[in-house]
């Protein structure tokens, strides 16, 4: 027997860059992710390096106006969000997440380089004299600079939806222990991501306002490269999922679809009288040698879920010439459309996160930002989302987690709580910061009055620390929310999905900053009499605007609470030896063994 012969190969398929089956010794777990992880924190300080102050490089370098410049970072971050929908549909059709990413990540690092080019040499962006005159943007400036920013975004798209994946894809499910040890994965990594964001809010911005945007934007790119070459010196160590190629692959989640709703139709005249176990006599499955030799895990059957999709697999009458999908195939169908209905739901709370780089960063400028000598950029106050973010996952991980796993007795749930649990908690959170945020326009607005602060660019009397409650708030909810949101889609993606399920969660951010864009746009032309959101905030109705975003999330958390208390969880069974199964529940809990 050959040294090969001899070592132990993981259990899900898992392979080298080669092809060939991964040693589970050898590869994968914390020290593949490792790599990762650093390389997340880099490219998350070079992401909120731009992010971050962006409105403010728009309203005081291009001399955009506040509703338009909104709308600008708006579309542009939502473009960040949204690019990685075809990013995923790449990976996992043709080139598979490793080099997906790898071809994107080059199009980002020279998406950063034009960027710093555009603020850096003289040419591509206004001068202002010594007297203060500063020149308007040139179209040419203004076009390369949205070029230089689009092209980010375009590597954006193929990295974000794979490099998350392709860390959880380093543990394999079919092994107890990686998978015990797969669970705080998505807390860490976020931890991570948002450790390079704190860089970002607290150092980059401070540095871009006060010692210049070129080297304010220089610094993050060349740490974006440094982080590449440290993601390339894990490559030994990395697992794949092996990538089924061509058309056939890259469009089978929309012909299973297509497939099941036609199947459902065609079959709609059909009873589905029998009730709970007695109907899976009636409808067609696979075995379980089928799915072990094909690498897929069956589905467990949901009666009372989506029930018209069931007919789909109803057997093959002697009428009927196609052959019935199965069980799988139909449940499968059922996850989506279950993760489609979330997905609404969260849009909400994606367009709360958008006011931070916008509309919470214009508001600060309003106020009184001297700490002793020093004179802080509105867009570090952010740094408080990410400092209560990094202070809470610990306490969420070690404390919270323990503490809801002992409060429940027989709780077999690695999390503690429910994934939609877990959203809802954040939502909750989201609408408490809401409700301050508008609390703090309102004294905002009292103090305006009785200074009579009205003038553009006056400074009003009011510490800007009043608005760190708002900003805590929503750190420690994105602990339940943006964290929760990521896992939930990888967790309940049908096999074989797993990057495009990732892309609920980015879709959903992209798809917030969307609607955000389009509400600013409403509002302002609604509002133009006494407009919500004018250049001049000391001016305007900030407090009606967020009021009305109040009520939308309240309206939403209601919705959320209905959706969530219907959603039924994905449940796999896991072969464990020939003649039983165990059922694993997406959301970490455990069925009963069921005879197969």
């Amino acid at each position: 027997m050959t040294p090969m012969e001899q070592e132990v190969f993981t259990k899900d398929g898992s392979v080298d860059l080669r092809g060939r089956p991964a040693v589970a010794s050898r590869t994968g777990r914390w020290k593949a992710c490792a790599f990762l992880v650093g390389y997340e924190a880099f490219e998350r300080m070079a992401f909120y390096g731009v992010a971050s102050n962006l409105v403010v490089y728009l309203t005081t370098q291009l001399r955009e106006e506040t509703v338009a410049s909104v709308r600008n970072v708006n579309n542009w971050t939502g473009a960040v969000w949204m690019t990685p929908i075809a990013g995923a549909y790449i990976a996992d059709a043709y080139l598979g997440r490793f080099w997906t990413f790898t071809i994107s990540s080059l199009i980002y690092l020279t998406g950063m380089v034009l960027i710093t080019l555009a603020v850096s040499l003289k040419p591509l962006h206004p001068q202002c004299t010594s007297a203060g005159v500063c020149s308007p943007a040139t179209r040419h400036q203004v076009a390369f600079f949205y070029a230089a920013l689009y092209t980010m975004a375009i590597g954006a798209g193929g990295t974000k939806p794979n490099i998350s994946t392709f860390g959880a894809d380093q543990f394999d499910d079919l092994e107890p222990r990686e998978r015990e040890a797969k669970a705080p994965f998505f807390n860490w990594w976020m931890f991570s991501s948002f450790a390079g964001g704190l860089g970002a809010v607290l150092v980059l911005v401070y540095v871009q306002e006060n010692v210049g945007w070129g080297v304010g934007y220089a610094v993050p790119t060349a740490g974006l490269a440094l982080s590449l070459l440290l993601f390339y010196a894990g490559t030994p160590l990395y697992r794949h999922k092996p990538v089924g190629r061509g058309v056939e692959a890259a469009v089978g989640p929309v012909k299973l679809v297509g497939r099941v709703v036609r199947a459902a139709l065609a079959k709609r005249r059909r009873s589905l009288r029998p009730v709970g176990d007695e109907v899976l006599s009636l409808l067609h499955e696979r075995d379980a040698s089928w799915y072990k030799a094909a690498g897929k895990r069956r589905l467990h059957h949901t009666p009372a879920y989506y029930r018209f999709l069931d007919k789909a697999a109803l057997k093959k009458s002697s009428s009927e010439e196609d052959e019935a999908c199965t069980v799988t195939e139909v449940e499968e169908v059922k996850l989506i459309a279950g993760m489609i209905v979330v997905w609404l739901t969260t849009l909400v709370p994606c367009t709360i996160w958008a006011q931070v780089n916008t509309l919470f960063v214009k508001q600060g400028t309003t106020l009184d930002r001297s700490v002793g000598s020093l004179n802080i950029p509105a867009a570090s106050l952010g740094s408080t989302i990410t400092i209560s973010m990094l202070l809470s996952i610990p306490v969420y991980d070690r404390v919270f987690v323990p503490l809801m796993r002992r409060r429940r007795a027989g709780n077999q749930n690695p999390r503690g709580i429910t994934l939609l649990q877990r959203l809802g908690i954040g939502c909750a959170l989201q609408v408490a910061a809401v409700a301050c945020a508008y609390l703090v326009e309102v004294r905002r607005m009292r103090v305006v009055q009785e200074r009579s602060v009205h003038g553009k660019g006056e400074t009003v009397p009011m510490s800007v620390f009043w608005m760190l409650p708002q900003y805590v708030l929503l750190g420690v909810g994105d602990v339940f929310n943006s964290v929760g949101i990521l896992e939930f889609f990888y967790d309940q993606s049908p096999d074989g999905m797993r990057s495009m399920g990732t892309t609920f969660f980015t879709s959903g951010l992209g798809a917030g900053n969307f609607l955000n864009s389009l509400l600013v746009t409403l509002v302002d032309r609604v509002t133009r009499k006494k407009s919500w959101i004018g250049d001049n905030l000391n001016d305007s109705h900030l407090d009606y605007y967020y009021v009305f975003l109040l009520l939308l999330s309240v309206l939403n958390m209601a919705i959320f609470v209905w959706v969530a208390r219907r959603y039924r969880y994905k449940r796999e069974f896991l072969e464990l030896e020939p003649g039983t199964s165990e059922v694993e529940v997406a959301d970490g809990a455990k069925g009963k063994v069921i005879d197969c």
